[in-house]
């Protein structure tokens, strides 16, 4: 078998990332959730976990407040994510997640725990296994959970 280049690995990685993706934004589309993309699920689980401003959201998300604020905005006019008064600051919004954010949330991680189950069930669960410890080992110093969204 030929050694596949480092730039026909990134593909293959960016591929496999897709191929989830498209499959539980298919899926979410069908239940209402249209127009759904991965920054969205990120950004509501970092409000969620407490990153109530879009200069907060963009720290914890790498982005520039600018661009978090955006986020935002189309969160607000999906309805999953609204705006309140801060308590300790009345010209200041807290961003917070409405149940109708919770409902996607939780649907999009039994999704993409269906798309896990398939490919486990294509290429074993073992190899399954052993490609999501190999890819943690080799992205440790970038790996990226639900868990970095807190502080």
């Amino acid at each position: 078998m030929a050694q596949s280049s480092g730039a026909e690995l990134a593909l293959l990685l960016l591929g496999g990332f897709h191929s989830m993706v498209d499959e539980v934004n298919a899926e979410l589309a069908k239940r209402g959730h249209e127009g759904v993309r991965p920054v969205h699920e990120f950004a509501l689980r970092a409000v969620d976990a407490g990153a109530d401003t879009a200069s907060e959201l963009g720290r914890r998300l790498s982005v520039t407040k600018q661009a978090a604020a955006q986020t935002i905005a189309a969160l607000e006019d999906f309805g999953y994510v609204d705006r309140e008064p801060d308590p300790s600051d009345a010209r200041r919004k807290r961003v917070r997640v409405t149940p109708r954010g919770h409902e996607l949330m939780a649907i999009g991680g039994a999704l993409f725990d269906d798309v896990r189950g398939r490919w486990a069930t294509r290429i074993g669960p073992a190899q399954l296994e052993t490609l999501e410890a190999q890819l943690a080992q080799l992205t440790e110093r970038r790996s990226f959970t639900a868990d970095d969204l807190r502080d």
